[in-house]
């Protein structure tokens, strides 16, 4: 568990406070204090349960969760290093992190990119490969998928106000809980 000192949106909840990242996704201290008791004594949440008459159970195949969730991303991953060219002969630079041969994150750079007529294209690209990593991340890993941390992505990759990502993710803030 790592604690991120400023104050964002917790997965669980929703609501905007410091918060603790456990396992990839992003929580406040009510919502991790309650992950630690699931966690550690999941026979006391079952018995809770049972005397409230409440069902924690999966109500549609949609909530199924392929691969349980692994420890957050270590420090240092593998990675494979891809050199290839665009179309109009720009050389890019494309690193694929692995964990046990899976990829778990896709970064992209290019020797230009202090180019302005590529400023935008970054941008974009690295909207485009934030939010694959968090689809990777999903899929091999069992990491939340939220509306907050794909917002999050956008705003991150964005190089200015009003670029492509700063206007996506201003128009999906509209969805918010």
């Amino acid at each position: 568990m790592t604690r991120i000192n400023n104050s964002e949106i917790c997965d669980g909840c929703g609501c905007n406070e410091v918060i603790f990242e456990d396992e990839g996704n992003e929580f406040c201290k009510d919502c991790h204090a309650l992950l630690e008791v699931i966690k550690s004594k999941p026979a006391l949440i079952r018995q809770l349960c049972k005397l409230t008459r409440t069902d924690l159970s999966l109500k549609s195949p949609q909530e199924l969760v392929v691969n349980s969730p692994q420890e957050e991303l270590p420090e240092v991953l593998d990675a494979v290093r891809y050199r290839t060219r665009d179309r109009e002969m720009n050389t890019w630079y494309v690193s694929v992190s692995e964990i046990e041969g899976k990829p778990i994150e896709i970064f992209a750079s290019t020797a230009f990119d202090r180019d302005q007529h590529l400023q935008s294209r970054i941008s974009n690209l690295t909207t485009i490969t934030r939010l694959i990593s968090l689809i990777l991340r999903h899929i091999f890993m069992g990491e939340v998928l939220t509306l907050e941390k794909a917002l999050k992505q956008m705003r991150r990759s964005s190089r200015q106000t009003n670029d492509l990502p700063d206007m996506l993710a201003s128009v999906l803030s509209n969805y918010r809980k």
